[in-house]
């Protein structure tokens, strides 16, 4: 009996060493889906080589991919439309690439996960996970939350109660004025920035409150005006892309440089070009990266500069491989199913600290700085776009102080 016993000890061991290596050399392949067309083309052009070359970073440097696996990502434009969006992960799935990123658009993101919901539903096995870098609807981990969604920017709750937070200790805000795209992403910013600021300044004064319509307008000079007139002293907004780079740009040609301006994508490609030296110290940034940060996402956009001549303003794409490494080791298996399992709750080491990916709603919990835009120094050398200026820290919110509740009801399979 004792030397069976050996033997069969001895078997189980060996099948446990296998299954820790099991994903071990895999190659891991992710379908990139956002725009690589139209006015936000640049912004998805960057993106798409962001998420390329992490991935190499990744691939070549064994001590932040304990799953050991190769991550291999393929592009495809979704013109900044949902139908788009649909049609063109349909194709993904008949290639049989089992993991998606995307964020640019919360109704691109929605697509994708009401397609996941029904496919994952009827093809058990050939499971889809989705990870989500930019599209920051709440209702997408609430009301609309799925097991196979997963997201890595803090939602517009968590970055609106920061930016709340700071505006309250700024005596000199007395009149805001909000100009958002008119989406689901602009209805909320406008939404929990009048709930934020009405709970803790009651005294400050919306004068004005604009929506305009996605990657379309290209002359906001009438939108200045607009502010101007109005008489405020500070603009919420949480536009992206070209519709940023432009708003400042409009605001910059008229003058506009004592009101100061609160916005989510201030660091995206073009903006900092547009800010230029007249907005330093009147333009604020709240997000979960700064391009000053050490470690490897400093080694990482320094890198990514020298190489692309371009700046890397979407850190979440070191967190995706980073989630995506530590849930393959922890279920030792690149299968989406298991690994979806696996990262529910898993806490790891981000670019930007411990992370964790809430269990109740798949939110990814993290610290959230608010920057503002300032001459380079030499505690903050990173030059955004070569401007001589980037988005430097003047404070740190913690994970107790970004969080915010959820109402999601989790449909698990089975």
């Amino acid at each position: 009996m004792r030397p069976m016993l050996r033997i069969t000890t001895l078997a189980s061991l060996l099948a446990l060493s296998g299954a820790v290596l099991a994903q071990q050399g895999e190659t891991v392949r992710i379908a990139w889906i956002d725009p690589l067309s139209g006015l936000m083309a640049a912004l998805g052009s960057n993106q798409l080589k962001s998420y390329q070359y992490v991935a190499e970073y990744f691939n070549t440097h064994p001590e932040v991919n304990p799953a050991g696996v190769k991550f291999e990502v393929q592009g495809f434009d979704n013109k900044l439309s949902p139908q788009e969006t649909a049609s063109l992960l349909r194709g993904v799935i008949d290639q049989n690439i089992r993991y998606v990123v995307q964020g640019n658009g919360s109704g691109a993101s929605l697509a994708i996960i009401e397609a996941l919901e029904r496919h994952n539903a009827r093809n058990p096995g050939k499971e889809v996970v989705y990870l989500n870098h930019a599209g920051v609807d709440p209702d997408l981990t609430n009301s609309k939350c799925s097991y196979w969604h997963f997201r890595l920017d803090a939602d517009t709750s968590m970055k609106m109660k920061v930016m709340t937070d700071y505006i309250k200790d700024l005596p000199e805000v007395k009149k805001v004025y909000l100009i958002n795209q008119n989406y689901a992403h602009g209805h909320q910013v406008a939404k929990y920035a009048k709930d934020g600021l009405q709970e803790k300044r009651p005294d400050i004064e919306i004068v004005g409150e604009d929506l305009h319509p996605l990657a379309q307008v290209r002359d906001f000079s009438p939108y200045i005006a607009k502010i101007r007139a109005s008489g405020a002293d500070a603009v919420i907004t949480g536009n992206w892309g070209s519709d940023l780079a432009l708003l400042i740009k409009a605001a910059n040609d008229a003058g506009l440089g004592k009101v100061k301006f609160f916005t989510y994508y201030g660091g995206v490609t073009g903006t900092p070009t547009a800010l230029g030296p007249q907005a330093a110290g009147n333009v604020y940034m709240v997000s979960y990266n700064h391009m000053n940060l050490p470690g490897p996402i400093g080694e990482i956009t320094k890198g990514f500069q020298e190489k692309m001549n371009d700046d890397m303003f979407t850190a979440a794409t070191y967190n995706a491989f980073a989630l995506l490494s530590n849930a393959m080791a922890e279920a030792k298996t690149t299968d989406p199913a298991k690994v979806a399992e696996a990262m529910e709750g898993l806490k790891f080491q981000g670019f930007n600290g411990q992370n964790e990916m809430r269990r109740d709603d798949h939110q990814l919990q993290q610290v959230l700085f608010v920057t503002r835009w300032e001459k380079v120094s030499d505690e903050y050398p990173y030059s955004l776009e070569k401007t001589g200026y980037s988005f430097q820290p003047v404070r740190t919110y913690e994970i107790a102080e970004t969080s915010t509740p959820t109402i999601c009801e989790m449909k698990r399979p089975g």
